[in-house]
């Protein structure tokens, strides 16, 4: 992972960001639900400081910014190679434990002779949540 001093300047706000994004590690939240937890630790904050810490602790690569089909952006602090999965009801966003598919990158990289900075794969479908619901 990329140390955030080295690529951006760590403010408090982005600090504090930070931290609350860390620590909902799996849920994946949007902008609007880390307002929330921000408010929690700095009543003054504003929606409009979040939304312009997120883009650029994602710009700077510190954290991932999420643009899944269907739903909101969604922030990431692990920036670590790995995939997401989308429930297609709720638009809960989860990490998925498997492997990194390297042979995509490579079989993309020599069908277009780009030099292949990353892929998104989206998987989604039913969390079980939701089809607990169907029955």
């Amino acid at each position: 992972m990329n140390e955030p001093e080295s690529i951006v300047r760590l403010t408090t706000q982005r600090q504090i960001l930070l931290e609350e994004l860390k620590r909902a590690k799996n849920d994946h939240p949007t902008a609007c639900e880390l307002y929330e937890l921000m408010r929690k630790r700095l009543p003054r904050i504003g929606l409009g400081t979040v939304y312009r810490n997120l883009e650029l602790l994602a710009e700077s690569g510190v954290i991932v910014k999420l643009e899944v089909g269907g739903s909101q952006k969604r922030f990431d602090a692990d920036t670590e190679p790995h995939y997401h999965i989308r429930c297609a009801h709720c638009n809960k966003v989860e990490n998925i434990d498997v492997d990194v598919v390297q042979d995509i990158v490579e079989a993309a990289a020599k069908k277009t002779n780009y030099n292949i900075i990353g892929h998104h794969i989206e998987f989604f479908g039913e969390c079980p949540d939701c089809q607990s619901k169907k029955t």
